[in-house]
């Protein structure tokens, strides 16, 4: 019988042992993947997510305007779509949605990456005529092109020059496409 109880005793104090190790930190086994004990993120999430803040002030500009401009792109081309007279006005106003619709996906998605918050969308103008808006388009795109140019060669942060460097080759197809346009306009 003292074998019994010896073996009991000795089950039931390693039985306690276990269960006190188990009770001793019940929330670090509820942590989600990538965060420390301490509550704050482990050094290889730090990592991952270090891109937060690290702008300079000149690359957030940039964001700002890319994102006014890509915003005001697509309300005009809805607006070209949609009252243009001429079919390649309308046609160009497709185009305009459709592309800045990707570009400011991709703008809007770099910005939640980096902790930059863009402005919302504004409503579009008034239409006046087609002329009126092919000119503003030459004009802006001259300056769009410009400005993405300036980015892809002299900003900071390597993910958004690739950005500026990709979209400016969009940016050139369309301000010759508006060049185009305009020049067949009577």
């Amino acid at each position: 019988m003292k074998n019994k109880l010896t073996i009991i005793s000795r089950f039931g104090m390693a039985a306690i042992a276990v269960g006190s190790i188990c009770f001793l930190d019940p929330a670090a086994a509820q942590l989600p993947f990538g965060r420390s004990h301490k509550g704050g993120p482990s050094p290889a999430a730090t990592e991952k997510g270090k891109k937060g803040g690290n702008l300079s002030a000149k690359d957030k500009s940039f964001m700002m305007k890319a994102a006014k401009g890509g915003m005001m792109e697509v309300e005009w081309g809805k607006l070209a779509a949609e009252k243009g007279q001429n079919a390649d006005v309308k046609k160009f106003g497709n185009r305009m949605v459709t592309d800045h619709s990707k570009a400011n996906n991709e703008l809007m998605a770099l910005a939640k990456e980096e902790g930059v918050t863009l402005p919302a969308e504004k409503a579009g103008g008034k239409w006046k005529s087609d002329k009126d808006y092919m000119d503003m388009m030459v004009k802006d795109h001259e300056g769009d092109l410009a400005e993405f140019q300036d980015e892809a060669k002299n900003g900071s942060d390597p993910d958004l020059k690739k950005f500026a460097d990709k979209y400016s080759k969009v940016v050139k197809k369309h301000l010759d496409l508006a060049k185009e346009v305009h020049g067949n306009l009577k």
